[in-house]
């Protein structure tokens, strides 16, 4: 898209890019929240998503940022690397990785990914965002690796917040909000925000429902240049021999590849004009945005389907919606830090439950069932993996058991005997047919299959629908034909695939 194309509709960009950025801003800091890393990581991944993602992208609609997909593995990869600067490494890394996977033509790598495992990871992912956000749900400030549910333990203030907080974005998808004229122009989570500044700014101090200073959001307020630059983080790359950096580096480039093309194939479908993203280009986009967002202390991206969806309900027509929503993110921050600063954390973690409770609302446990085993297994094998687990071994389980599943199907019904019964003396020749698909796999039920032939009987081994018979089966036939068959008095015929 050339320069002038992409002005060509900045009279519906502009406004969608604004309600784009009035969502983004209270998610960004949320998942930096949830990611445990500092809040203005999640903006400065916000600003690169907007600005540098979607320059490079092919993407006509969809918004790139920090997501909620990959806050347990930024959660636990900070605590296990004992730094953020070291854990930034790692974002340097995927973001090379992914580079790589579009330069070799790795933008289809979603396809070989079953839904149920991909649903299962997005379910654990959702169950560990609501226990992650309980402790700043309800203001706990007891001990810090121990959660004590007593009532001295408990912030009233930020319980309120997170009740009142919940009832807002719970209110604001009924149609009583979303049929009023000036409500719906308002997204929910900053109608979430905006409450939790009033309530701040109207109990400060009160000792019932004062909120903490320590509960609130705590961005820092740039007065000059000097300040600016030292807002950043920067990698510490002297864990590059830390066998750990590369495993958790693999895993994020992997989770945010995936991440974002479902995400695009979604955005796609949902673009009124039905353009279709190049799929390996938008891993270098997303790629060359994690190496810049690690580079300065932002958190990994991928393109996010909230943000993408808003855009294309918003009107926006081309990528200039989502780059200005990264500049508007990047002049909130330079302008308005004391704002920010007043939010309580009890709202971003009220919309991080929101989000987690969708990505693992029960409905999804009831349809997976409903679909039968061979989806229900692989999808609550994941889910309970990546809950008691983590991310990368909970998908593991669930490709394992998929697999297995897909075995166990392989080596079901590929032998057919078409005689009812195989008694001596019975008229008539057996009839054992192959499938078009006979491999190693089923050299137990071709071997059962032919020792159940009777002595002094005819058989025809008809694999002439077999498309691929596997050399170790055929030579079981073939054995059978000279050995067994001769020695039982069987008349055996082959019959191959021409």
């Amino acid at each position: 898209m050339n320069k002038s194309n992409l002005f060509n509709n900045y009279k519906k960009d502009f406004p969608a890019s604004i309600v784009v950025f009035l969502v983004a801003l209270p998610l960004c800091l949320g998942i930096a929240l949830a990611s445990g890393a500092p809040l203005l990581s999640g903006v400065i991944a916000g600003i690169i998503g907007g600005i540098v993602v979607a320059s490079f992208s092919g993407s006509a609609v969809g918004v790139s940022g920090p997501a909620a997909g990959l806050a347990v593995i930024v959660f636990h990869s900070i605590q296990d690397l004992g730094s953020f600067e070291a854990f930034l490494c790692t974002v340097v890394l995927a973001g090379v990785i992914q580079i790589l996977l579009g330069v070799f033509k790795a933008g289809v790598i979603g396809y070989y990914f079953p839904n149920a495992v991909i649903k299962g990871m997005l379910t654990g992912i959702g169950i560990n965002i609501l226990f992650q956000q309980l402790p700043n749900a309800i203001g706990y400030v007891g001990p810090e690796h121990e959660l004590t549910l007593s009532l001295s333990n408990i912030t009233i203030g930020a319980v309120v917040v997170t009740a009142v907080s919940l009832l807002i974005l719970i209110s604001w998808e009924k149609p009583f909000i979303q049929n009023n004229k000036v409500l719906k122009i308002i997204p929910g989570p900053l109608a979430t925000v905006l409450f939790g500044i009033l309530f701040y700014v109207a109990t400060e101090g009160h000792d019932t429902f004062g909120i903490l200073d320590s509960q609130l959001v705590a961005l820092p307020v740039i007065h000059n240049m000097d300040e600016f630059l030292g807002t950043f983080r920067f990698p510490d790359f002297s864990v590059w021999n830390n066998p750990h950096v590369y495993t958790i580096a693999f895993t994020m480039a992997i989770v945010a590849s995936l991440e974002t093309l479902l995400s695009v194939e979604a955005a796609d479908k949902m673009d009124p004009q039905k353009r279709h993203t190049p799929t390996n280009r938008e891993l270098i986009a997303q790629g060359t945005g994690n190496i810049i967002s690690g580079l300065i202390g932002g958190l990994p991206i991928t393109q996010v389907i909230v943000r993408s969806s808003v855009n294309v309900q918003s009107g926006g027509q081309s990528k200039l919606s989502a780059i200005f929503h990264g500049v508007l993110l990047f002049i909130c921050v330079l302008t308005i830090p004391v704002l920010l600063d007043l939010i309580p954390l009890a709202c971003l973690a009220a919309i991080l439950l929101t989000v987690g409770y969708k990505l693992a609302r029960p409905q999804n446990f009831v349809l997976m069932y409903n679909k039968g085993v061979q989806q229900f297994l692989p999808f609550i094998v994941t889910t309970l993996g990546v809950v008691f687990t983590d991310l990368l071994e909970g998908i593991a389980l669930g490709l394992i058991v998929s697999v297995i599943e897909v075995v166990w199907e392989t080596m079901k019904d590929v032998v057919a005997v078409k005689q009812e019964d195989m008694q001596e003396n019975h008229d008539g020749p057996i009839h054992i047919e192959l499938s078009n698909q006979v491999s190693f796999l089923n050299k137990a039920q071709v071997k059962k299959a032919l020792d159940e032939v009777p002595e002094n009987s005819q058989v025809i081994i008809d694999a002439s629908k077999s498309k691929k018979l596997h050399a170790d089966v055929k030579e079981i036939i073939e054995d059978f034909m000279k050995g067994e068959a001769e020695h039982k008095n069987i008349q055996a015929e082959l019959i191959l695939a021409k």
